[in-house]
């Protein structure tokens, strides 16, 4: 017997994501496509955009910012030992 499908929205998830990440103080990280993750921040007002094999889009980061209502994300990027990251930071009125 198959289970049935269920459709959630990806704004869904990241609000989710988001809420959980400002509940538990806890990194919560998701898988938004084939090769696109993001890694939502402990407090929920930062992200870490991220794909294995290639480096996301800043179109992409604006979405998901805007999907999480950050007001003045400020974008930039991360350079680890195997991958560089877009990163997002809800910045402060200029």
């Amino acid at each position: 017997m198959s289970h049935p499908t269920v459709t959630v929205r990806i704004r869904e998830a990241l609000l989710f994501g988001q809420q959980r990440a400002a509940q538990t103080g806890r990194t919560q990280q998701l898988e938004l496509g084939d090769d696109l993750y993001i890694r939502i921040a402990g407090g929920g007002r930062k992200f870490l955009l991220f794909g294995l094999a290639e480096e996301p889009a800043q179109e992409t980061a604006q979405a998901i910012a805007a999907a999480l209502g950050l007001q003045h994300p400020q974008y930039g990027w991360h350079q680890g030992q195997t991958l560089r990251s877009l990163t997002v930071i809800e910045g402060t009125a200029q």
